[in-house]
């Protein structure tokens, strides 16, 4: 190469690095490749009476983790872990419903403050990173301000041990008339000025009061985890809400195609955990790992 060949080439790899830090525009350039693993959450891995039997007919299936529940007993999950090869990238708060951060009264959010500890605790030991935490619900004796007020306050409480331990407290999307918009979910995520408080979203539980598309690109990088769910509104209507979970991934209404091309415009890679029925067989649990496979392929 001549002086004058590469003093151009030198020009124009200038003039690439200065336009794409442009803010708003794309370059003209692959988009990165799609890095999704496959996990099914604790409580829809059924095949197996043992711990270690429901970790190997998850492997079996194809699945390349599990979300376990917290409370388990933490020897018991670790051995069959390592018997499997499979990895649990995350731990669900198993008591979160039954002492909500959200309760009235202060000793049923005591509870929930040390059952949330624990819960980190667990992660810590299986090498999770994240724990999903329902912070509370909103009903006739509870208040929205209420909600929020008590659950911010016992959320903060643990903060010091999720830094300490290094796993995020996820907060997850579910039907507890709280958190309705995704902005006003990245604001109560925001407030806490943490990195480890993130967001912990359900694709389907959003259907029947949004599109997940559109809550995806507002939470952006707050979305620790994702739960992977189905979801008929046509059924819903005839049946009643709960009943639009009774359909098969992929012959739902959510937008599969469109939400995984949300997920690559916020550079998400990583876990896409399944929490629906049909892992009582090992048939069942197959079909529902090779369904995820297509829709990481849409």
């Amino acid at each position: 190469m001549n002086r004058r060949q590469f003093t151009r080439n030198t020009l124009l790899a200038s003039a690439a690095i200065a336009v794409t830090s442009i803010p708003g525009f794309t370059a003209n350039v692959s988009p990165a490749k799609r890095v999704l693993k496959k996990g099914i959450m604790w409580d829809c891995l059924k095949v197996g009476k043992t711990i270690g039997e429901r970790f190997e007919a998850a492997r079996i299936a194809g699945f390349d983790g599990v979300e376990v529940m917290s409370h388990l007993d933490r020897n018991e999950v670790l051995k069959a872990r390592d018997a499997s090869g499979l990895i649990i990238p995350s731990v669900c708060n198993a008591l979160h419903w039954k002492f909500l951060l959200s309760d009235p009264d202060p000793l049923v959010r005591e509870k929930g403050v040390e059952a949330l500890r624990v819960s980190l605790e667990d992660a810590k030991a299986y090498g999770a990173d994240t724990v999903l935490l329902v912070p509370g619900r909103v009903s006739e004796t509870v208040g929205y301000d209420e909600c929020w007020k008590r659950s911010v306050e016992e959320i903060k409480k643990v903060i010091p041990l999720a830094e300490k331990l290094k796993v995020r407290i996820a907060v997850e999307n579910v039907w507890n008339n709280f958190l309705l918009s995704p902005m006003e979910a990245a604001s109560y995520i925001d407030q806490f000025k943490s990195k480890m408080v993130g967001s912990y979203f359900d694709c389907g539980n959003i259907v029947v009061y949004g599109w997940p598309e559109q809550w995806i690109k507002i939470l952006g990088p707050r979305i620790a985890k994702v739960h992977i769910k189905e979801f008929s509104r046509k059924i819903a209507d005839k049946q009643g809400k709960g009943a639009g979970f009774g359909v098969k991934l992929l012959e739902g209404d959510v937008n599969w195609p469109v939400v995984m091309k949300a997920f690559d415009a916020i550079n998400y890679h990583g876990w896409t955990t399944i929490e629906m029925s049909g892992g009582d067989t090992p048939e069942g649990l197959k079909d529902l790992c090779d369904r995820l496979a297509k829709i990481h392929e849409g």
